[in-house]
């Protein structure tokens, strides 16, 4: 099935849930483990019968899930990759969560939703590729995985994903380790300006909003996104 475009992701009005990376992420409020239980065991029920599910993870008060199609089709020209990405499946069984939710009683929490992800900065990512890969989750085969490129994706979503930078771009003293957290976009400027108070500067808005980098006070720098 073929990945669907920010734009049709939009379209589609999904309120509980944010485009995050490269999946829809959603987090609903529970009163306790049992009523996140019941939850869950309904959504379980509509993943079986759409042949798809989330990837689920349930704390105290809250529960998260991550919906991401693992054979998105995307289309470079005439040739088509087999990546990670938002499809239609997705779209519709988002839907059908949030009636679910809505049935138990749960109340949405949109604007808690992030991903983090790193960056390194390569000459060869290629060569380097398999070692992160195989530090970072155990397996070689998680270099490439669901991207045509040589970023390192967990399939269980143990960490987070590492992503490769041209290390030529930058000459002299460089950090060649990045961290990008991404945010729904309604709280992007509560988040850089929380930051800010703490001590950072932005470095860079030039790609703002959906890129603002933000430095320490000894200069290390981070990426606060939106997709």
């Amino acid at each position: 099935m073929d990945m669907l475009s920010g734009r049709e992701i939009d379209q589609a009005q999904l309120v509980d849930w944010r485009k995050l990376a490269q999946g829809l992420h959603a987090r609903y409020l529970v009163d306790d483990f049992g009523t996140g239980a019941r939850f869950l065991a309904a959504v379980g029920e509509a993943g079986d019968a759409a042949g798809h599910h989330p990837t689920v993870a349930m704390s105290k008060g809250h529960v998260d899930l991550k919906l991401v199609s693992p054979d998105a089709i995307y289309r470079d020209g005439d040739t088509e990759h087999v990546v990670e990405w938002v499809t239609q499946k997705d779209v519709d069984l988002a839907r059908q969560i949030t009636q679910i939710a809505a049935e138990h009683g749960l109340a949405p929490d949109p604007a808690s939703v992030s991903v983090v992800e790193l960056g390194l900065d390569a000459a060869d990512s290629a060569t380097i590729a398999p070692v992160w890969a195989a530090l970072l989750t155990g397996l070689v085969d998680a270099q490439g995985h669901g991207s045509p490129s040589d970023e390192v994706r967990d399939a269980t979503g143990r960490v987070p994903n590492l992503w490769f930078g041209d290390a030529d771009e930058q000459g002299g003293p460089r950090q060649r380790f990045h961290v990008e957290v991404y945010v729904p976009a309604e709280v992007l400027e509560q988040r850089i300006a929380a930051a800010v108070a703490a001590g950072g500067t932005v470095v860079d808005d030039s790609d703002a909003p959906s890129l603002t980098v933000v430095a320490d006070q000894e200069g290390n720098t981070g990426a606060v996104c939106v997709a």
